[in-house]
């Protein structure tokens, strides 16, 4: 700022004056520039000697958010391996197997109020199928149904679906996503359920994994193919065909 003078002001007063204002920039040039110094973690010296936190979008910021991002893709988040298996042993297995052999396998983890399923198949035409858990572990090959003796055929000693009598598919505690068959032949399938619990699983008769012949329609029959809606074979099973290959739920050793 440039100082103004009076026409009154004497040559010593005016010596005095700038001599004065002299001092005070030399004061104000030496004296520390707190406001622009910033400590090891990045804040900055507030003018009493304090330390400033860094602002939204400093680096440390940056870096927290770097991390909540990388704990959501872990953990399923988008863009994650939410499909994937949680990697921990299998409290119960199940070989899956045709007339002629294994098709694929199902290992079963318990975990936090619900089971984790990951099924393999391997040597099948390209496709969806349908896969459910039955109320009896029995895979024969040639039987009968056990609520029908009369009833012949692959698989059927494995019965129903577990909740059959208590609801129509696809509100049965066996009922299953489907598995989709790629090209190679090859399918993979990792999912959640909390219809199912290890007393199903191993009550005293057991249980089998059981994969379908046909995709499985979970009764979703629009009206204008049926007015009257779905009839029991959709009820029953989804229309998921025949038993293609089951699998005894075993306990892992």
């Amino acid at each position: 700022m440039t100082a103004r003078f009076s026409p009154r002001n004497t040559p010593l007063r005016t010596t005095t004056a700038l001599l004065g204002l002299g001092g005070i920039l030399v004061l104000g040039a030496c004296a520390p520039e707190s406001a622009s110094e910033t400590t090891p973690d990045g804040g900055a010296s507030a003018p009493g000697g304090g330390v400033q936190s860094p602002s939204p979008g400093t680096t440390e910021g940056a870096e927290t958010t770097d991390t909540v991002a990388a704990d959501s893709t872990s953990s399923g988040g988008s863009g994650g391996s939410g499909a994937e298996s949680s990697g921990a042993p299998a409290d119960y297995t199940a070989s899956m197997q045709d007339i002629e052999g294994e098709v694929g396998t199902a290992q079963i983890r318990e975990t936090d109020g619900a089971m984790e399923f990951t099924v393999e198949v391997s040597g099948m035409e390209p496709g969806f199928y349908g896969l459910h858990v039955h109320e009896i572990g029995e895979c024969n090959p040639d039987s009968a149904a056990p609520d029908d003796p009369s009833e012949l055929g692959a698989f059927l000693s494995a019965g129903s679906h577990i909740g059959a009598d208590e609801s129509d598919h696809p509100d049965h505690a066996g009922d299953l996503p489907p598995i989709l068959v790629q090209e190679s032949g090859e399918g993979h399938l990792t999912f959640h359920t909390d219809r199912l619990t290890a007393e199903h699983l191993q009550d005293e008769d057991g249980a089998a994994m059981m994969l379908h012949s046909d995709p499985d329609n979970f009764a979703n029959i629009p009206e204008r193919y049926a007015p009257d809606g779905p009839d029991e074979d959709t009820t029953g099973t989804g229309d998921a065909g025949f038993r293609w290959a089951c699998g005894v739920v075993e306990a892992a050793a």
